[in-house]
This record gives C-alpha cells, structure tokens and sequence, in this order.
C-alpha cells in the first residue's frame, strides 16, 4: 500500500480465518504499545479500536521535508516504512502469541489493508464514528464508552492514552474537543450500511 502524504487511511486486519487475536486483557494492551513503538513515530493515529478478532485503525500521514533529501523521496520513504512497520506489528505480536498460547501459523489474514478514506471529510468522519461504534455493533458492550480497547474513552474524557492526536482530530474530522460534546455527536452519527463501502 502507498501512503500519500496529506492523506488519511483506515488500516484494518482480522484474524485467520476470523479466528481471535486478542484472547485476554494484556494482549490487547501489548498491541496498543506496539502500536505506539512502531506506527506513532510515522504517522498520526487518529482512531482505534481493537476487537476480539480484528483490529481497526484510522491514520492521518503527516508532510514531509527535511533538507538533505528532497520531499518526494522522503515520502516514498516514510511509507515504505509505515508498510514495513505494520508487518513488524503483526509479525512480532503473532511470534508472542504463538509463544504464550503454544500455537503455530499466521494468526493475521496475509494482506492488511489500508483504504483512503481522503477523497471527502464525510468519508473520514464516518469512518472514524464507524471505528468507534464496531463494539456496539458487535453486542460486546451496551455502551460505547464501556470498551476499554478503544479511542472512544480518550475523546471522551474516560482515558488519556499517548497514542491518538486527538488536535488533529479535531482539526480534519470536525470532531468537538469538549468530551460532552463529542459524546453527543457520537451518540447521534448513524452509520448507514450503504456508507461502509466508503470505508472498506
């Protein structure tokens, strides 16, 4: 996948034939931490949400310039890395799992994906409300803000973990930075079947 600068993508993978990856609370808390090593440095994490047997992710690929190269090879660069750094995630966090469960094989479908989701602010703002609401959806909560594994619980004031920039959320999602606000806003977006096209 080529990562353009000035772009936002929704990354997203599942499990082995829909198998789980998370299968206990230091699991999910060990990816997010490989999340923040290895894919922060790189790009802006604008949402998460980590299920039992996918993950979701929406990025927001930074500008590039530095003087001793120009801004195009830097960008080929940077994204060649973020592709690298995303394998690293899934590959290291699979050799841990395989390690800790005493299982073998991929535990990760072969090819993640990663969609642009820049050719309008709608299709940005629906993914990012999409991200959060997949653990409503699913019936493993009633409540968003009840999913500990999730961005929802930091833009609304239940958590403060060092991975999303919110700032820039709020600047190119149009989401409310006073967390009642945003969890209005949250509460009140409908994500109409026909939309997760635009996602997926």
């Amino acid at each position: 996948m080529r990562f353009e600068p000035n772009n936002i993508y929704h990354i997203y993978n599942r499990g082995n034939n829909s198998q789980p990856i998370f299968f206990e609370h230091k699991n999910y808390t060990f990816f997010l931490g490989k999340i923040q090593h290895h894919l922060c440095p790189l790009v802006d994490v604008l949402a998460y949400c980590l299920m039992p047997n996918h993950f979701h992710l929406l990025v927001s690929v930074p500008e590039y310039s530095y003087s001793e190269c120009d801004s195009k090879s830097r960008s080929e660069f940077k994204s060649l890395e973020t592709n690298k750094n995303i394998g690293i995630i899934l590959s290291s966090y699979t050799r841990a799992i395989n390690k800790r469960y005493n299982r073998t094989g991929s535990l990760f479908q072969a090819k993640t994906k990663a969609k642009n989701v820049s050719n309008s602010n709608q299709q940005a703002f629906i993914c990012f409300h999409y991200i959060h609401q997949n653990p409503l959806k699913a019936k493993l909560v009633n409540k968003m803000q009840d999913w500990e594994f999730s961005s929802y619980r930091d833009y609304s004031g239940l958590s403060n973990k060092p991975i999303c920039n919110k700032n820039l959320a709020y600047e190119l999602l149009d989401v409310p930075n006073n967390s009642s606000e945003f969890i209005n806003q949250s509460s009140n977006v409908i994500i109409d079947p026909r939309e997760i096209n635009i996602i997926f």
